[in-house]
């Protein structure tokens, strides 16, 4: 996985801004972060070239997509074939990431799925990737902590 450069004050600033306002204008994201209006543009343009900021697709509810379900597939794989196994998750709508992992498990695999019918067919097609010599499903039943990065970044203003 690529390393992004690390973030400094003034990108953590203008994260924050965003963050707090992910759709304002380089204008507003200025005025929010202290910063001028060609500084935000160059930093956001940095950020998305050195990939320190992703794909905004996160903040897009599965639900609100028909896929209310979420569960996590602990995946082993082949370890030759890891790459394979790789793209070939990746043409699965319904895979939405995989994260390699150390340890007894490869490969954590999150899914999402229409209703409980749907989900065993989505493992089912996780486990038939050539490659896959185990799995294990387990249902997503609530989220306790939402993904977040605000509490870094406010760590790193601080400092």
């Amino acid at each position: 996985m690529p390393s992004p450069e690390r973030i400094g004050l003034t990108d953590a600033r203008l994260l924050m801004a965003l963050s707090a306002h992910p759709r304002a204008t380089t204008v507003a994201l200025a005025e929010a972060s202290g910063l001028s209006r060609n500084t935000v543009q160059s930093r956001l343009t940095a950020l998305d070239r050195t990939g320190a900021v992703g794909s905004f697709e996160r903040c897009i509810d599965p639900a609100a997509l028909g896929y209310p379900l979420t569960a996590f597939v602990t995946t082993q794989v082949s370890q030759r074939r890891l790459d394979e196994v790789a793209r070939a998750l990746a043409g699965i709508p319904e895979v939405l990431q995989v994260l390699g992992l150390t340890g007894d498990t490869d490969l954590l695999v999150q899914v999402v799925a229409t209703d409980a019918e749907d989900l065993y067919r989505v493992a089912g097609q996780v486990l038939d990737v050539p490659g896959v010599e185990r799995t294990s499903t387990a249902l997503v039943m609530r989220q306790m902590v939402p993904y977040r990065l605000t509490p870094l970044l406010r760590r790193t203003t601080a400092r």
